[in-house]
């Protein structure tokens, strides 16, 4: 009974990570410097080590030449292993000594109990431990090599995830991977990992023992390679590769990787931001790999709650690779190794965290990073699965494709920053600082040409847009295309189409293009052909998603698919894309739901001026005269430069709210005056917005045609035939043919009328094309296509509201027509005779717009209209 009372008790089973370290040839050691020396190297030693004890919260089991140590977190234990291993290393140098240690990680669960007082006065520890744990931390330990720290594969990811508690120390730290190893009494095998810091860490593969082994497959064990290599011999380079080694992700074709910030360890600032760059630069000339755009991650950053500037280190990445669909993650690294500069990339598994591939090249000098990041991208895409040929025949040299110049290299970096910001002056500044430090940096006059994009004032594009045209050869095949596109949209947009729709085809993940040849395809009123690429556009790896998600809306709410539509404009308004809430009441409206309507409206920024469209639009759609004019008024007080086309287009919606409230003289003014403006502007050659002053002129011309004024339209015309190259856009000649029919239907010639625009039905017609077809119809006397046209004209009404051309400025006047086209409809029935829905068709148009509401001219063509046998200029 005595001697089972003095037996210590067992705690339960707790899961804790252990430590074990060995002092490297620490017998040599004490006898090459004698027992005195050592005496005092070991005190100073055991100082250290209680030191990181307490700043580490460890707690120590065992010592002799080595180390056993427990702690409660894996990263407690890695970081009293890398401050053990660098600061024995500074011991060692401060006395000209060599000290390394090697050092083992695990995480299991261990038994321990305590010794009695009387075991402990006899020389037992006080804490024993036991368990699998231990052998297998020991069996790491090892097989390190001297200042290796090694991690089991339960250890590694937990370390790795908490890797930002270590602070700035933990961004730098290299992690490798060195596959799998069988252990003496262990019957599975064990995925081994190595972490350290640079210039520290050996991050070689530790070699063989009798107790620990690499876990090789059969035909690379030495028993099999003599039969291996004879049978290899025979194998032609076609087998070759028809069976080369996959990558160790599963990587297909068009999957995405995410590039973490650059670890630059070299001290020279100015390849911060420049060689991070050109290594995503280098990377996207593929048409294999697609990379996550920075932008994108930022916004995926913010959806984490984090800040934006957060640097992408290995986690950080990971996670968003996890969250954005991302297959890998690619780590870029520039450190000075031997007195010369390297440049290094891992590839690594978003999953586990774990590096599965690295490659580095080195250079001398900071301008030869440039050569080695094409180096190591080339090897890097040929790991993930691409062929060889693809990689040469998709690449130019970086030098060649950005600059020699890492300064203006670094100012296109900033400016691209800048611009995921949306601080596009801020950008303008970067680029043009490049491009003033490199006049042949193309890709810094390309940044140019996007900046008039995101500021929405095409007429700055020409200047950048002529000098990175003249510099073609000095952009990747991919930008040369996107180029070739946005020139054909400016100086020829009879070929922009084309042009979309082969940059689209090579890169079918360049979001760019998917987005560009949906709103070309928008602009020509082909909606279901926009709405494929549009959904394209969409996708979440794309950083302007929400963008394409209020075209996508847009598009959806013109063919009536109005569910889809409110689900867009949402998401788009989710991923804060204010400018939606003036498409859902848009989407409101076109079904008459007048105060959801108002609702969205007061959503809409006051300061958004395109947003004063839809207030015009619904003010009118509700009979609300005054409103709509104000409106309008406001929009035109908004914009400061009277030169530009805002001024021009936004003249209509003014033109059609004064002819409706019957102010007759001040709508003939701006419609006028928005012609003469478009006409004028026609005649320049520098006119970035020729093909939507087309629009604007036309238009201005079909609203003084309904206040019987033609001279407009006889200048319009005459303006147009000096312009055959843009009466090459089917859309636009449309639109010509359109204002030609109306004067033919006013000048009693409504067959010719009917003739004219019919061929145009085949195709994504224009609203006003129906509002013509259904005028002249009725005039030639063919009720049932009047009719048809008539229904219509009501029934798309989201075509109305949606409508792109010359930014939806005939929006207005499709509305009204759009309730015109009641009346229209009531006056057919009348001539056919049928009373009944004669009588509900115009209780339905004197619900929209009430006859005490009408003013006197309207309400006179509404009194005359169903007895008339002619429309009129209604």
């Amino acid at each position: 009974m005595n001697e089972m009372t003095h037996r210590p008790s067992i705690e339960a089973p707790q899961l804790r990570t252990l430590l074990l370290t060995d002092l490297c040839d620490s017998t040599t050691l004490v006898e090459r410097i004698g027992d005195v020396q050592a005496a005092t190297l070991f005190r100073d030693h055991d100082r250290l080590v209680l030191d990181l004890q307490q700043r580490w919260r460890g707690r120590l089991i065992d010592r002799s030449d080595g180390l056993l140590l427990l702690f409660e977190r894996p990263i407690d234990g890695l970081g009293f292993a890398l401050d053990y291993v660098r600061e024995l290393r500074e011991m060692g140098d401060a006395r000209r000594l060599e000290l390394r240690a090697r050092a083992g990680l695990h995480v299991g669960e261990v038994l321990t109990w305590r010794n009695s007082d009387e075991a402990v006065q006899v020389g037992a520890k006080p804490l024993e431990v036991e368990g699998l744990a231990k052998p297998m931390a020991a069996r790491l330990m090892a097989m390190a090599r001297p200042g290796q720290i090694l991690l089991s594969a339960v250890a590694e990811p937990l370390a790795h995830r908490a890797a930002r508690e270590l602070g700035e120390r933990g961004q730098h730290l290299l992690w490798k991977s060195h596959g799998r190893w069988r252990f003496k009494g262990v019957p599975d095998g064990q995925q081994i990992y190595e972490v350290g810091e640079p210039g520290i860490a050996p991050l070689r593969m530790p070699p063989n023992t009798p107790k620990a082994w690499r876990d090789l497959p059969l035909w690379r064990r030495p028993a099999a390679l003599a039969a291996e290599a004879a049978i290899i011999a025979g194998i032609g380079v076609g087998v070759w590769f028809a069976t080369r080694p996959a990558p160790a992700i599963a990587f297909n074709q068009r999957d995405w990787v995410v590039v973490a910030d650059l670890r630059n360890l070299t001290g020279q600032s100015v390849l911060d931001d420049s060689l991070e760059q050109a290594f995503r630069i280098s990377l996207e000339q593929s048409r294999y790999v697609n990379v996550l755009s920075d932008l994108k991650a930022r916004d995926t950053l913010t959806r984490m709650q984090l800040k934006p500037d957060t640097i992408l280190d290995r986690a950080i990445a990971s996670e968003i690779a996890l969250r954005d669909g991302a297959r890998a993650v690619i780590l870029p690294t520039v450190a000075e190794v031997g007195g010369k500069v390297r440049v290094s990339a891992e590839i690594i598994d978003p999953h586990t965290q774990t590096t599965i591939y690295a490659k580095s090249a080195d250079g001398i000098g900071a301008d030869s990073t440039l050569t080695s990041i094409d180096a190591v991208t080339a090897t890097l895409r040929e790991t993930l699965g691409e062929e060889l040929p693809s990689i040469q025949n998709d690449s130019i040299p970086l030098p060649k494709v950005t600059t020699s110049s890492l300064d203006a290299l670094r100012a296109y970096a900033l400016g691209q920053q800048a611009m995921a910001r949306a601080n596009y002056a801020e950008a303008q500044q970067f680029y043009s600082r490049a491009t003033s430090l490199d006049p042949k940096f193309a890709l810094a006059w390309l940044g140019q040409v996007r900046v008039t994009f995101g500021t929405e004032n095409l007429q700055t594009a020409l200047e950048p847009l002529t000098k990175a045209e003249q510099l073609k050869d000095h952009l990747s095949p991919r930008e040369r295309m996107y180029l070739d596109a946005w020139t054909a949209r400016i100086k020829d947009p009879a070929q922009a189409v084309k042009k979309w729709e082969e940059l689209a085809k090579f890169y079918p993940d360049y979001f760019p293009a998917q987005g560009n040849l949906a709103i070309a395809h928008y602009r020509d009123a082909r909606y279901a052909q926009a709405i494929r690429f549009a959904k394209a556009a969409t996708s979440d790896q794309y950083e302007y998603a929400p963008m394409n998600l209020d075209i996508l809306g847009r598009l959806q709410l013109a063919t009536a698919d109005y569910e889809n539509a409110r689900a867009s404009f949402q998401r788009a308004v989710a991923r804060g894309r204010n400018g939606s809430f003036r498409r859902l009441a848009a989407l409101e409206a076109t079904q008459r739901k007048y105060p959801s309507a108002e609702q969205m409206l007061a959503k809409v920024p006051g300061d958004d001026l395109h947003g004063w469209i839809e207030k015009t639009t619904i003010a009118l759609d509700q009979a609300r005269w005054k409103q709509a004019q104000e409106a309008s008024r406001t929009a035109l007080a908004m914009i400061d430069d009277p030169d530009s086309f805002d001024a021009r287009a936004f003249l209509l919606p003014a033109a059609t709210s004064s002819w409706l409230a019957g102010d007759k003289p001040a709508a003939m003014r701006s419609a006028r005056e928005a012609s003469r403006r478009a006409v004028a502007a026609l005649e320049s050659t520098t006119n970035v917005y020729a093909d939507e002053d087309v629009a604007v002129a036309v238009g201005g011309a079909l609203l003084a045609l309904r206040m019987g004024e033609p001279s407009v339209a006889g200048d319009v015309d005459r303006a147009l035939v000096t312009r055959p190259d843009l009466m090459k856009v089917r859309s636009l000649a449309e639109l010509r043919d359109v204002m030609r029919a109306e004067v033919l239907r006013l000048q009693k010639r409504p067959g010719e009328a009917v003739a004219l625009l019919t061929p145009y039905l085949d195709d994504g017609e224009r609203y006003q094309t129906r509002v013509v077809l259904m005028r002249a119809q009725f005039d030639a006397g063919n009720l049932p296509q009047a009719l048809d046209h008539a229904r219509w004209l009501q029934r798309k009404r989201g075509v109305a509201f949606m409508e792109l051309r010359c930014g939806q400025c005939l929006q207005s006047l499709n509305i009204a027509d759009s309730n015109i086209a009641a009346l229209v409809e009531a006056q057919i029935l009348k001539k056919q005779g049928n009373t009944k829905e004669f009588e509900q068709k115009m209780q339905s148009f004197d619900q929209f717009w009430p006859t005490e509401a009408l003013p006197d001219y309207l309400r006179t063509q509404r009194t005359s209209a169903v007895a008339t046998s002619r429309l009129g200029t209604v």
